[in-house]
């Protein structure tokens, strides 16, 4: 019985990468070392920090993958890839969107501070 499964593991593991892959697959394949990568991003600048923090490089990679995700889903007819990707892409957006916004109010109230301290003349 162990035989027979480990010989039948083997036909659908040779199946999936060698006989059906092709360049969509090893696009698939990319698009999610891409979107993976964004994990090891945000361990590096939390441990550079020595803290918990998702930088923007986070989310970048987070839409490139993720679109390249949602690409493969549409070529694949895949539609459990297809809604993943599609509904999390704007999640990752409105991230950018607010880490922008954030920047854009720190930077008026340096402006604003910077004002009020100068001397009159």
């Amino acid at each position: 019985m162990l035989m027979r499964l480990s010989h039948d593991l083997g036909l659908y593991f040779y199946d999936l990468v060698v006989a059906r892959f092709d360049l969509w697959a090893a696009f698939g394949v990319l698009a999610q070392f891409v979107f993976g990568a964004r994990f090891l991003v945000q361990w590096i600048a939390s441990e550079k920090a020595e803290k918990s923090v998702i930088p923007v490089g986070f989310w970048v990679l987070s839409i490139s993958g993720g679109l390249m995700t949602l690409v493969y889903g549409f070529a694949r007819s895949d539609i459990v890839i297809i809604l993943g990707q599609a509904f999390s892409i704007f999640i990752y957006i409105r991230n950018l969107m607010l880490i922008a916004k954030e920047k854009r109010k720190i930077a008026a109230t340096a402006v604003s501070g910077s004002q009020a301290q100068a001397p009159a003349a």
